[in-house]
């Protein structure tokens, strides 16, 4: 993708993937450059998003990015804590990431999925103002609705391998369908 593709994704932003009462909304940090630039979630290459949720049989097959679209079909769905795009979520404000935090809480009560599946602790950490929250079910809830915190699926988050991603969000999906979330 060209330089200049990836310069003026920063004004895009992406649509989210939600409808009323999904299992589970999985909400990323924020878009990155090439996803902005393609219009879909997790779209970069070496993105373990999509692999993950096949390995754990939340999908009956891999999806591509460009069918982010059918994952309602599956009970999920996909928003990010701040919109704006970005080369890297350090680039974000813990203002922004405060205010992605309100606002994602307005879209839950709105939707009422089962569980948020909130990808990056220390996203969810400064966000939520939770700074000692680990990965797995939270104890708190967003606007009522259950929460799991999950390691962000970026190919910079290397302390975590794709068994470890399977292992993870297989807990996850084991859990909503077993009506317990938390």
């Amino acid at each position: 993708m060209a330089a200049r593709d990836l310069a003026a994704a920063r004004s895009k932003r992406l649509r989210d993937v939600l409808a009323p009462g999904l299992d589970v909304v999985f909400c990323g940090i924020n878009p990155g450059l090439r996803s902005a630039a393609v219009g879909h979630h997790f779209a970069r290459p070496g993105n373990r998003f999509w692999t993950a949720l096949h390995d754990a049989g939340f999908t009956d097959r891999l999806l591509a990015p460009e069918e982010d679209h059918t994952l309602v079909r599956y009970g999920c769905g996909i928003t990010n804590l701040v919109s704006r795009a970005s080369a890297g979520a350090d680039e974000l404000s813990r203002d922004e990431l405060a205010r992605g935090a309100k606002l994602l809480a307005r879209k839950l009560a709105r939707h009422r999925p089962r569980c948020l599946a909130m990808l990056g602790v220390g996203a969810y950490r400064n966000a939520f103002a939770r700074p000692h929250a680990q990965v797995g079910p939270q104890q708190e809830t967003v606007a009522g609705v259950a929460v799991w915190v999950l390691p962000n699926p970026s190919g910079r988050t290397a302390a975590y391998q794709r068994a470890d991603f399977a292992r993870l969000f297989r807990a996850l999906r084991e859990s909503v369908r077993a009506g317990r979330a938390t």
